[in-house]
């Protein structure tokens, strides 16, 4: 049995009229008439009755109309989702994002743009560091990654800079800087401080540290975390001072203090990733969701 069998069959039903439903089908009549003779030969059933020169269903022709118009509504819909997915309109899209990105509202506004575009796919999203999302990325397990400017670009993966974001100095507000008209490298010379560490960066307290004399001061690091969250917490409870990414601080935390430090000349910056062969369809419908292509 073919798809056109059942297609045919519900055309005649439908006009009770061979010439008629050939019409309809854009067909000429022998070939309709034969195909429902070899559907009625299959099924071992008689599907139409002539009765005063129309076509009528028997018992056995009306009882089986539903079960066929079952099958080609599963049937097209199977192949128009089969398009969709396809074109990248349903289906899956994994998603890895760092830390920043999410309380900079960087993951918040792609995936609103990518809801826009192709409301119907699945994102799954998972929290990362940049290395682990890059090796995840070249290994097929996410398909996009937002991360920090990374060590390395590992083979066979692209990489967009999607913004800079300046440095702020945290403050608890019983900080005697906080408020403080200027602060300068002086100020935080020995300073308690809270730092955001790198996990998949074996080097980058060294790097943070020489970064800082540069600046002219030696932060005393009492702290290490991964998450952003618990750096201003630290800060809040007056555990040390801290420098953090101002997209990240939208926020207004009574207990803190947020500064400029215009001597700093360090930015955060963030970057959107993704395999370099040919994307899937659903990664392609990302990248056009946030204008990346």
């Amino acid at each position: 049995m073919e798809l056109r069998h059942l297609r045919y069959f519900l055309a005649v039903a439908a006009c009770e009229n061979m010439t008629r439903a050939a019409e309809r089908l854009h067909i000429t009549q022998p070939p309709l008439s034969r195909a429902i003779r070899e559907l009625e030969t299959e099924l071992g059933v008689t599907l139409f009755i002539r009765h005063n020169q129309r076509i009528r269903l028997t018992e056995a022709g009306a009882a089986l109309v539903p079960e066929a118009r079952s099958a080609l509504e599963r049937i097209d819909g199977f192949v128009h989702h089969a398009g969709e997915l396809a074109a990248g309109q349903r289906g899956r899209i994994r998603v890895g994002y760092v830390d920043g990105a999410l309380h900079g509202g960087i993951l918040a506004t792609h995936l609103r743009n990518l809801r826009r575009h192709s409301p119907a796919l699945v994102v799954d999203l998972v929290a990362a560091s940049t290395a682990a999302q890059l090796r995840s990325l070249a290994d097929n397990q996410l398909d996009i990654a937002l991360t920090y400017t990374p060590a390395e670009w590992p083979d066979g993966v692209i990489g967009r800079q999607l913004m800079s974001s300046p440095v702020l100095l945290v403050l608890s507000t019983d900080d005697v800087l906080a408020h403080r008209p200027r602060i300068g490298p002086a100020d935080l010379d020995g300073s308690p401080w809270v730092a955001l560490s790198r996990d998949d960066d074996a080097h980058w307290r060294d790097r943070f540290v020489r970064r800082c004399a540069e600046a002219g001061f030696h932060p005393d690091i009492r702290y290490e975390v991964a998450q952003l969250s618990a750096l201003l917490g630290l800060v809040e409870a007056g555990a040390g001072r801290a420098l953090a990414q101002e997209i990240s601080l939208r926020t207004t935390t009574p207990g803190l203090v947020f500064e400029p430090l215009p001597w700093w000349s360090g930015t955060v910056d963030y970057w959107v990733a993704w395999r370099a062969r040919t994307p899937a369809p659903a990664v392609e419908r990302f990248l056009e969701a946030n204008q990346l292509t």
